[in-house]
């Protein structure tokens, strides 16, 4: 075989292999894995072998598949083999590690790349900054960013800059980030629309929205065009805060400036519309979408279905259910959830029931959220056996229930009259972050004192400050109504004052309650102060308090301290 020959078939060989590869990369399925794989035994049996850089490309679609430890394995074999690593190689195997939470072993590459006389490059570091960063340790990935910087390592580029933006996004520091950002905008590596959108994105959950729109301005002005992600973003932040109005005119915006809105950008329009009850506004969304070519997707029907249920129109909540099945849309566990919530709101417990059974016979795993919407359910219809008897097979089935279920359980064992079980139940917990839940107290104290067990409620309010919690409005609010029942009204108002000096400011319910009270026992003078002093911090009597000082108008007609108050409140309302 002459030299030109050899050259071709080696040619030939490499191509085909290249294509073997390529095909691998644009595959998908269950049996992508194994593909490759077998690609890769072929590849070692070769003689000679193919070169590094083909291995790298196989492993590296390996790695785009998130099987990380498969890399690392065929890895550690082409060593075993003698087939030598490039910075390229080691670069994957720390991305690997990185990626399975063993960033330390990154770290340990480094060590080694520095051993082998190979100069790590800026992908080495990228990846080590992005591995502390998925590891939650941030701070530590802006120190090795800093030193980068600092001592000129090398020139960090846009995907460095953009993971450590990121990375302070993550963990709240969006101020840190937007600094980050304006350092771009300064020096030879400008901004891209990444970093812009990850900036906007975190403002917008920061709730400063107002700040978002102005660097979005910034942005554009600047020449960044924006994508879909910032758009996406500026239209969340907007219609969680009730500005749908200025949502439609960013879309209206997008659409101009030649940016084709997706399903995303239309499903958080219709579930901000559903959230506020605008459910005819949700379904002229679902329409301009259509028309547009998309199709809504099981988030988008999901919304739709809660905001019927939400105006307790569970008829038309079963017909969107419908028309998903029909176009062979699959529920999800969320989309059931929301339905199964709709039937307990509306006390259709049976109904409720069934679709939690159907879902599981489908093969769904009802979730914590599910259980506890049952649950909640069952109370509210007077089946507290039958919630507890779900509570128990919760568990067995190896659901743990979250805080919040407590909270459903105890206090609907309390609204049942069973508050022994709840404070027995509650006892039982033997878990420190539950034994501490104000929340829990709250409900077993309120419970108590309905139930006729003051003392008790006394003592639960005792054994929460000793443990050194702090009571929330709803505490202090639960104790002053327990102390004015039980004739100690001078501990009440001690308690209203105390609770100020703590730091917890009286709400209108906790005014409404102490008033009440004071009236019943014909405390006038004392109800008196305590409305002027609720009416000069602007708070205004419920419908039963109000009442009860309208019966307190001499019938003679004759002018009262009562009647004054009771013409302020009307000025307020």
């Amino acid at each position: 075989m002459n030299c030109t020959t050899l050259l071709r078939l080696r040619y030939y060989t490499t191509y085909h292999l290249n294509q073997r590869i390529l095909q691998l990369k644009n595959a998908s399925g269950p049996t992508k894995v194994d593909d490759a794989l077998q690609l890769f035994d072929e590849m070692l049996q070769r003689q000679p072998p193919p070169n590094i850089f083909q291995f790298t490309k196989l492993i590296t679609g390996i790695v785009k598949m998130k099987h990380y430890s498969t890399a690392l394995m065929l890895i550690k074999q082409m060593k075993l083999m003698g087939i030598p690593t490039n910075i390229y190689t080691i670069n994957i195997s720390i991305n690997c590690h990185c990626r399975l939470n063993q960033v330390a072993y990154g770290f340990a590459l480094l060590a080694t790349i520095f051993k082998q006389g190979h100069p790590p490059n800026l992908a080495t570091y990228s990846t080590l900054i992005h591995g502390l960063v998925l590891a939650d340790r941030v701070f530590e990935a802006v120190e090795l960013f800093k030193k980068l910087l600092r001592e000129k390592v090398c020139e960090p580029d846009q995907i460095t800059f953009g993971i450590v933006i990121n990375g302070l996004c993550k963990v709240g520091h969006t101020s840190k980030a937007l600094e980050l950002l304006r350092y771009m905008e300064s020096g030879s590596c400008k901004p891209d629309v990444v970093q812009y959108s990850a900036v906007i994105d975190s403002l917008c959950k920061d709730r400063m929205v107002d700040n978002a729109l102005e660097l979005f301005s910034h942005m554009t002005e600047k020449g960044v065009h924006a994508n879909v992600i910032a758009y996406n973003s500026l239209i969340q932040g907007l219609c969680n805060f009730g500005r749908e109005t200025e949502a439609a005119k960013i879309l209206m915006d997008m659409e101009e400036k030649g940016v084709s809105p997706g399903v995303d950008t239309f499903t958080i329009l219709v579930d901000s519309f559903c959230k506020k009850g605008c459910v005819k506004d949700a379904e002229l969304a679902v329409q301009a979408m259509v028309r547009r070519g998309l199709h809504p997707n099981v988030i988008t029907y999901s919304a739709l279905i809660d905001g019927y249920c939400l105006r307790g129109e569970i008829e038309e909540a079963e017909n969107v259910m419908d028309r998903m099945l029909e176009q062979d849309i699959v529920p999800n566990i969320i989309t059931y959830s929301i339905l199964i919530n709709g039937y307990c709101k509306k006390k259709r417990i049976d109904e409720a029931r069934h679709l939690f059974q159907e879902i599981q016979d489908k093969g769904l795993i009802p979730d914590v959220i599910t259980y506890n919407i049952m649950l909640q359910g069952l109370f509210l219809s007077g089946h507290p056996a039958t919630a507890i008897e779900l509570f128990n097979k919760m568990q067995e089935k190896g659901q743990a229930p979250s805080i919040y279920t407590y909270r459903i359980l105890l206090h609907g064992m309390c609204k049942n009259s069973k508050c022994s079980d709840a404070l027995a139940l509650f006892r039982s917990l033997g878990n420190e972050e539950l034994m501490e839940d104000v929340g829990l107290y709250n409900i077993l104290t309120d419970g108590c004192s309905k139930c006729g067990n003051p003392n008790v409620a006394m003592d639960l309010f005792d054994e929460l400050c000793l443990k050194g919690l702090k009571p929330d409005v709803r505490t202090y609010t639960v104790m002053i109504s327990v102390y004015c029942q039980e004739g100690l009204f001078v501990e009440g108002k001690e308690l209203l004052r105390k609770m100020e000096e703590n730091g917890c400011l009286p709400d209108s319910v906790t005014y409404n309650v102490i008033v009440q009270e004071f009236l019943k026992q014909k405390a006038f003078q004392e109800a008196e102060i305590l409305l002027e002093e609720m009416i000069s911090r602007g708070f205004s009597t419920d419908s039963t308090t109000f009442e009860m000082l309208l019966n307190q108008i001499p019938s003679t007609g004759q002018d009262s301290p009562m009647q004054t108050i009771i013409q302020k409140l009307i000025n307020i309302k």
